[in-house]
């Protein structure tokens, strides 16, 4: 068995939702165990962890009317698709995220929704029903959006609320499903969306608001030159700068994309210990950038791994987001520099950090018993001789086997108890109407 830390490449033992003893080879417990799974072909790997996401857009992978477009021209095509969503389009399309996710070796999941048109009030609650059904770990984010068009803005008024309606229900979800205890199935953040959809008001209500609960705080920032002449045009400043001014510059920030930031600006956003959820796959797709993750992570900020919206990358895999982070990082980086472990650090431990999390990430003893295994008896692995970096360049693609919270979510590559051919028809079919 080869694994990402060789001191556990004997295995490890767990007990209830826990990591209770690391073997190294050639170790046996120390006490009798009840039932040994033999991992001999594997690749054993903490769960993947995914920092960025947004569900609703499985259902609008590929759409025809925002293919080959950049961020502020795909989001405008979109945006009126996206107002038509529906509660059991919430449903389904959670499922399929996470059903995508878990099968690619993902254990928890942040989502960032951020629409809430009218009779849509509930998304999150919606979520998180699904999230307890397929027995997956969520971070998920109250997102929002109230600096329509016709206050500036990007996005309709149809897709906007006001804002004493997104705090009243941020506090309300908090409340309802945040966990802070460590081994917590369910945290909950808030999200506004962006500098060009949300107002400077509402910025400021949300970070008094999660110091008051003690929850994190997520947006999109540096993703395109588009955002930052947004943002010089309607505040003054560059998106960091802006940052600062609503009170987000801290370690209870973490950052969807992360591209653009100038030397000053990486230096500042290390010192603060705000966090970056890397995103290669959409940054590559709506030809946005190259995020400067190891100058990020070398001034100090926490670097994690995102897919990204699945209709901006267009799927939920995380260990093929490995592969491309690992690809793209070596486009501005030293191969020395950005290794096979490099991207698999910042897929574990370094979204969990940006999660804020210090029980996920790892095969050490008192860690969450969240594990993820890979089989390489595939046709793609044939010949490869270190186990580990084959996961990332010879481009695994699915678990064999997936645990959360010490219990098998995935077993011989299908999730338990969960019709998957039945889920896709359902998306399809929600999918057409939405676009119809």
């Amino acid at each position: 068995m080869a694994t990402l830390d060789e001191a556990s490449a004997g295995g490890v033992v767990i007990e209830g939702p826990c990591i209770v003893e690391v073997l190294a080879a050639g170790d046996t417990p120390t006490a009798p165990v009840d039932e040994v799974f033999d991992a001999r072909e594997h690749v054993l790997l903490p769960g993947l962890i995914n920092s960025h996401h947004h569900f609703y857009q499985t259902l609008t992978r590929a759409f025809p009317g925002a293919l080959n477009k950049s961020l502020f021209s795909w989001l405008k095509s979109l945006y009126p698709v996206w107002a038509r969503l529906g509660e059991e389009m919430i449903e389904v399309s959670t499922q399929v995220a996470l059903a995508e996710l878990l099968l690619s070796g993902c254990t928890t999941a942040s989502d960032h929704h951020y629409l809430f048109p009218q009779g849509l009030e509930n998304a999150i609650d919606i979520q998180m029903a699904q999230a307890e059904k397929m027995g997956m770990r969520v971070h998920l984010t109250r997102g929002s959006m109230s600096l329509g068009e016709d206050d500036g803005g990007l996005p309709p008024q149809s897709t906007v609320q006001d804002e004493d309606s997104i705090l009243a229900d941020s506090e309300r979800l908090i409340q309802r499903y945040h966990q802070a205890e460590p081994g917590a199935m369910s945290r909950v953040a808030l999200a506004p969306c962006s500098p060009f959809s949300v107002s400077e008001s509402l910025m400021k209500a949300s970070a008094q608001l999660a110091e008051k609960h003690d929850v994190r705080l997520h947006t999109h920032l540096a993703e395109t030159h588009d955002e930052t002449a947004f943002c010089e045009k309607m505040f003054g400043l560059r998106p960091l700068d802006y940052l600062e001014k609503v009170g987000w510059l801290s370690d209870r920030v973490w950052l969807a994309h992360g591209i653009h930031f100038n030397e000053d600006e990486i230096r500042r956003l290390g010192a603060a210990g705000t966090g970056i959820g890397h995103c290669p796959s959409s940054n590559m797709l709506l030809a946005s950038g190259l995020c400067p993750t190891l100058d990020l992570e070398r001034a100090g900020s926490p670097v994690g791994l995102g897919v990204d919206g699945s209709a901006s990358n267009d799927g939920s895999n995380m260990i093929q987001e490995v592969r491309q982070a690992f690809l793209l990082g070596r486009l501005r980086y030293n191969a020395s520099e950005i290794t096979h472990q490099k991207v698999l650090s910042w897929a574990t431990e370094g979204s969990a950090r940006c999660l804020g999390r210090n029980d996920l990430g790892a095969l050490k003893v008192g860690m969450q018993a969240d594990i993820a295994l890979f089989r390489l008896d595939e046709l793609r692995f044939a010949g490869a001789g270190d186990p580990l970096a084959a996961l990332v360049l010879c481009g695994a693609h699915q678990a064999d086997r997936v645990m959360v919270a010490g219990q098998w979510r995935v077993t011989d590559g299908a999730i338990n108890g969960f019709d998957l051919h039945a889920l896709i028809a359902r998306q399809n079919s929600l999918a057409r109407k939405l676009a119809a």
